[in-house]
């Protein structure tokens, strides 16, 4: 009973978490349909299984979590903490060894991964080391962000988007990538019927 209990109390946790990330989430029963709940659903049964060697069975779950949150891909080894957070969802990516803390959000396009199989291989022959990032608690990372290698992102740390993180970032750090230049630049319009450029 308590056990069901703690499974209602932990769904009401991230449906709270849902409504006070998503301005755009009016109530509970609205944030039901976020891929934040489906993500999270699927892969807390995906990493139970997994833990417990079914590994197939949790690669099955993992598999069909992905297609109904249009392609929040986790790992079901991956360690995720309460009050998880991902806006959007589309196309962010934990890898296996990952370890991300409590009250941590993601954007879109997210990539939490390794440095590569090659690399992995040379520096861990027996493959048992941490090959993922080990995330904090409260970090915060943006759009289009990659995060790779066993690295540690500080408690608090923001990674602004499309960063691409390679060194450990201390608490309460903020990354940013550089931001993009605006030039003028003199071109024929565009060919449109109107200005007759089309032909």
């Amino acid at each position: 009973m308590s056990g069901g209990r703690g499974v209602r109390r932990r769904l009401r946790e991230t449906l709270d978490v849902v409504v006070a990330r998503d301005p755009s989430i009016r109530s509970r029963s609205e944030a039901l349909l976020h891929p934040t709940l489906m993500s999270l659903a699927g892969h807390r049964t995906g990493n139970y299984l997994y833990r417990h060697r079914h590994h197939r069975s949790a690669r099955i779950v993992s598999l069909v979590t992905k297609a109904l949150t249009g392609g929040v891909d986790i790992h079901p080894g991956a360690q995720i903490g309460r009050r998880f957070f991902i806006d959007h969802g589309c196309g962010v990516v934990i890898g296996e060894t990952a370890v991300i803390g409590d009250d941590v959000s993601l954007f879109h396009q997210v990539t939490i991964g390794s440095t590569g199989w090659w690399q992995e291989r040379e520096r861990h022959p027996a493959g048992d080391a941490r090959r993922h990032p080990r995330l904090g608690n409260g970090v915060t990372v943006g759009a289009g962000a990659t995060l790779l290698g066993p690295i540690t992102i500080g408690d608090d740390a923001l990674i602004g988007a499309m960063s691409l993180v390679l060194d450990d970032v201390p608490k309460g750090a903020h990354v940013r990538m550089s931001g993009a230049r605006t030039s003028t630049v003199t071109h024929p319009p565009t060919p449109t019927p109107e200005n007759g450029t089309d032909r």
